[in-house]
């Protein structure tokens, strides 16, 4: 059976849900009445105001009609800190919805969700009196050791764009404000405060501005900047970061604020282009009224600081509206379901040899259970952790599928291992925020990985982490690998609905895994004597030392496609229990003009015996560049959904900015007339059908 539909997807914006425009107010409006309120604003109260209160919060003044703005972590739920309430919140929440994290959200390959996942994150803020959610985390997957990897959306500025877009549309639905963050380079979390990113213009422009101009050109109003140098200047104080880049380059006009104590010299924050300094309790030796005393800053530049936090709070109505709407909490388990349902479509199937999997619960099987985090849930810490309620641990979740036929064994013997039938063994690391963790796990966890497996061939491993982990050991010896990073409070119900077969996986990675750390781009990026998992709040202590970004363009499985590098498992993999099939492509003409794309359309069609989805990827390749370009680039993707037997049409569109490199010696876009290719398929690494194709 064949839908009788076209499925469009645009390549350069990727597919957004359609929403009526936020902020309610224009950006010329807004900027007009926060001039009327700084008119009425002492000295004083404008240098309380660039400042944080309490800190999560803006500065609110009766008098004027300003009542404190509410801030939140973070891009997976809400953080529930006890924080300082302002007095229109009578009641904090008490709970929130844990989501997956936002690499397992990327791994759906699904903008819609992206939508639903911050709509139902919107509307918990709005329960809570929450007006400006600090998130979404958007930072490229540089490297596999960063231990906020799971706040982000991978390693391609294409895929993340799409899902970012939308998660800013659908955050801002509900009227909560999104952050994006942390502009720009933060890509390690050692001694983040005293790394210095080096990008390359070309780099910057096509690798790690595109996530942020997406979210910008989706209307988030506020952008947080990073605890990173940029060039040798803190990014929340160069003016450059802020002026040139963040405002003039990407567009940006509302509200940008600095990550919490990430800035050094008041001064030059307050000249830097910054609006918002938090959370105004660090000790600078200084203080805004002293400056301003002293004659090193002048009332302009305080009002230059301060109009966008009142132009973004007038425009998204915060002191306009009711604080907290209350209704919203009954949506809760509206919230769950789409937590389970991102669980679900995010969690990807690695490795099944001789299907394996999935288990039928009706047969009489010994089923072993061991590893980590079989009673607690797997999470990322820092200000991304959400406590969630209602949370199902992976033995609750096996036990109720499974029943007695499961059962678990902490440290099993030899003898154990033989006597089962199949071994469900969870693995995985706790990545959290301000250390980095090593790309290799404990050499105890490594031992053990091998010693199940290699005493059991009917193991399946699954894998809760934020980032790759190595598996090159124990990986040809398992049976199945199930790559689950953090799922949430729902997280193991959709694990073990996959493991019984009641939900098709149809998760894609959104990295590349690499086999060694040796193979990643930015191997070596660490200083000499670099410890893993030490925290030191002091950064002080140590030197600046230098990031390079020597590899230019080439991140994730641009690096190993080009160079030729096998990864232990490519970007955009992941298995399914049924098959299926993609036409040989048709193509509208095999010459591109500008203004007049050219249509690519395939049909894909469920072959096997289980309804199920895939993710029909188009890359695009430049056959002889003018400049060093990647073997292939993402410029669109399709998940479909299909019964067995069903197939769709799904057609893309490509025209000349999607061939476009940034030329830094004219510094601005440019496209190549010549040869191309365009790529069909299911990965990076499983192309079907190559297409030629000429640029005129």
């Amino acid at each position: 059976m064949k839908k009788a539909i076209i499925i469009t997807l645009l390549m350069a914006t990727g597919a957004f849900v359609k929403l009526p425009a936020q902020p309610s107010m224009d950006a010329s409006a807004a900027y007009k009445a926060a001039d009327e309120i700084l008119d009425k604003m002492t000295v004083e109260e404008k240098a309380l105001l660039v400042r944080g209160k309490d800190k999560f919060f803006i500065h609110g003044f009766e008098d004027l009609g300003i009542r404190p703005v509410y801030m939140s972590d973070a891009s997976m739920g809400v953080n529930l800190r006890n924080n300082h309430p302002s007095p229109e919140i009578i009641d904090q929440l008490d709970s929130s919805t844990a989501f997956p994290a936002t690499i397992l959200l990327a791994s759906t390959f699904s903008p819609g969700l992206a939508y639903e996942y911050a709509k139902a994150i919107g509307e918990e803020c709005r329960a809570g009196g929450i007006d400006i959610l600090l998130g979404p985390g958007l930072n490229i997957y540089r490297q596999s050791q960063c231990t906020r990897n799971f706040e982000y959306f991978g390693e391609d500025p294409f895929l993340i764009s799409s899902m970012v877009a939308n998660y800013v549309r659908g955050l801002q639905s509900t009227g909560t404000a999104a952050c994006l963050k942390h502009f720009y380079g933060n890509n390690t979390e050692f001694y983040r405060k005293r790394s210095n990113s080096l990008i390359g213009e070309r780099a910057m422009n096509e690798i790690y501005f595109p996530g942020f101009k997406a979210g910008i050109d989706a209307g988030a109003m506020s952008v947080m900047t990073s605890y990173n140098l940029i060039d040798g200047e803190w990014a929340g104080q160069s003016s450059h970061v802020i002026k040139d880049l963040l405002r003039k380059h990407l567009g940006f006009e509302w509200l940008v604020m600095t990550d919490w104590n990430s800035v050094w010299d008041l001064e030059k924050t307050i000249k830097s282009g910054q609006n918002l300094e938090m959370p105004g309790s660090y000790d600078f030796g200084t203080s805004v009224m002293e400056l301003y005393a002293s004659g090193k800053i002048t009332e302009k530049d305080l009002d230059d600081m301060a109009r966008p936090i009142l132009a973004t709070s007038i425009a998204m109505g915060f002191w306009s509206r009711e604080k907290q709407d209350k209704s919203l909490l009954s949506k809760y388990p509206e919230h769950a379901a789409v937590a389970e349902k991102v669980a679900e479509e995010g969690i990807v199937l690695l490795k099944n040899r001789d299907n394996i999997l999935p288990l039928d619960p009706a047969r009489n099987r010994k089923i072993l259970l061991t590893g980590k985090f079989v009673d607690n849930i797997a999470c990322g810490y820092g200000a991304a952790e959400v406590s969630g309620y209602g949370n199902i641990t992976l033995r609750e979740a096996l036990e109720n599928e499974f029943g007695k036929t499961i059962y678990y064994i902490e440290k099993p013997t030899v003898a154990d291992l033989q006597d089962a039938d199949v071994v469900i063994l969870s693995a995985g690391t706790e990545d959290r925020e301000s250390v980095e963790r090593s790309f290799y796990l404990p050499k105890e966890e490594t031992s053990f990985l091998n010693y199940v497996t290699g005493h059991n061939s009917n193991t399946v491993v699954i894998v809760n982490s934020g980032s790759a982990i190595d598996m090159s050991g124990w990986n040809d010896k398992a049976a199945a690998i199930i790559y689950g990073w953090y799922g949430g409070q729902a997280g193991y119900k959709a694990m073990a609905d996959i493991i019984t077969g009641k939900t098709n996986p149809s998760g894609k990675l959104p990295v590349t895994l690499e086999k060694s750390f040796k193979d990643s781009p930015a191997y070596g990026y660490l200083p000499k004597g670099a410890q893993f998992y030490k925290e030191l709040r002091n950064e002080q202590l140590i030197n600046v030392y230098d990031v390079n970004y020597n590899e230019g363009v080439l991140v994730g499985y641009r690096w190993y496609d080009t160079k030729k590098i096998e990864p232990q498992y490519p970007f955009g993999f992941g298995l399914s229990y049924t098959d299926f099939s993609i036409s040989k492509p048709s193509i509208s003409s095999d010459k591109l003009k500008d203004g007049k794309p050219v249509k690519i359309k395939v049909n894909v069609k469920n072959t096997g015996k289980m309804k199920g989805a895939e993710v029909v990827q188009l890359y695009v390749r430049e056959n002889s560049p003018s400049v060093l370009r990647p073997e292939k680039e993402l410029k669109g993707f399709r998940k479909v959904y299909l019964e067995p037997g069903e197939s769709v049409d799904v057609e893309f569109e490509i025209d000349s900015t999607d061939l476009a490199f940034w030329d830094d010696k004219e510094h601005g876009w440019k496209t190549n007339p010549g040869d191309y290719t365009i790529m069909i398929g299911n990965s990076s690494r499983n192309i079907s059908f190559s297409i030629p194709f000429k640029k005129l």
